[in-house]
């Protein structure tokens, strides 16, 4: 019991690691734009995105699984390791990286270490969704920009009333993204132990969770505790420094990249759009960093490109490069120290 917990332990890590940094940039804007204060920000966090970890999150985490079968506990604990070591460092940096991006450098890593093939095709659905989601974000916010700007301009919206219904406008917006981002991003903390682990069901009187079920609350708890203890810096790097944001910026930029996060992560609207015989996006863990830094671009060229900290963007760009390669890297050294010196089989 006590070995698992150990194992256990990355996968928690990774979980802070991403409530530092990932899950911080829902509520960044808001906080930046000082329309909501970091502690009600991070009470509304801690409620929603425990919610969509247990509710919603078995979705993308199918996908992750297809990528690379880590079949062992000592693997499994490497792999989230290297990830929650590459989203840390870049944390320490200030730069709004994705556990998205992370995870799948350690899985990638786990293959180069076994012999196990990469699925190409896995990946470049994963890879696609990782260039298109920005891009939908920013699609998103320069729609929802025109349409308030319309409205605001044939409302005649008293100031004070506008105040009130903005910021109950991002805590609103702000639940649904933190619910988004946990059906979402659980994947990528915990992902990795659910078809390793064996966990029986736990039934209430009404409801039953599940193995899975079990081990996303726990991750959803660790994320929980990332965004208390350590998110602040990054909010503020997303929400003030990338340009400056309006409270009403602020709700557009919120709102849009909760949408891009809820449309890789619902599994009823995927169904829904295959059953119009519509296209449908894959169920993905995809990174509310790009979601959020993608808005917030888009809000940007919406009002003509003024203002926009593009030194700061391609800091960021970099980031996101590097940081499933430094995962992958890590990932390939700390599973041969397992494997020769801890003598535990990550194969």
């Amino acid at each position: 019991m006590i070995e698992v917990i150990i194992y256990l332990s990355s996968g928690l890590f990774l979980g802070w690691s991403l409530g530092a940094n990932d899950a911080a940039n829902i509520f960044g804007t808001a906080v930046g734009s000082k329309m909501v204060k970091f502690s009600t920000a991070a009470l509304i966090m801690t409620v929603f995105v425990i919610l969509g970890s247990v509710v919603s999150g078995a979705g993308a985490s199918h996908t992750l699984g297809a990528l690379g079968q880590v079949g062992t506990l000592p693997a499994a604990f490497v792999v989230a390791f290297a990830a929650a070591v590459a989203v840390s460092w870049m944390t320490k940096l200030s730069l709004p990286v994705s556990t998205s991006h992370s995870i799948v450098g350690g899985i990638i890593g786990w293959n180069l270490y076994s012999g196990y093939a990469t699925d190409l095709s896995v990946l470049r659905e994963i890879v696609g969704a990782w260039i298109f989601s920005p891009v939908l974000s920013a699609f998103f916010a320069v729609v929802l920009y025109f349409a308030f700007r319309k409205w605001l301009n044939n409302a005649r919206v008293h100031l004070l009333h506008l105040d009130f219904y903005t910021r109950w406008g991002l805590l609103v917006v702000g639940a649904f993204g933190a619910y988004s981002l946990g059906a979402n991003n659980i994947a990528n903390v915990m992902g990795v132990f659910t078809g390793i682990m064996e966990i029986p069901a736990y039934n209430l009187s009404i409801f039953s969770f599940s193995g899975a079920q079990q081990l996303f609350l726990l991750g959803g708890i660790a994320i929980s505790v990332g965004v208390v203890t350590y998110s602040k810096r990054v909010m503020l790097t997303v929400g003030s420094n990338i340009m400056d944001i309006s409270p009403i910026g602020a709700f557009i930029v919120v709102l849009a990249s909760s949408t891009t996060l809820f449309v890789f992560a619902s599994a009823g609207l995927k169904d829904f759009l295959m059953m119009l015989g519509l296209p449908s996006f894959p169920l993905v863990p995809v990174s509310s960093s790009q979601a959020v830094v993608g808005a917030v671009l888009g809000l940007g060229l919406a009002k003509g490109g003024r203002n926009i900290n593009f030194k700061l963007l391609g800091k960021i760009g970099v980031g996101w490069v590097l940081t499933p390669i430094t995962a992958a890297v890590i990932s390939f050294f700390l599973l041969f120290f397992m494997q020769n010196v801890f003598i535990r089989s990550v194969v």
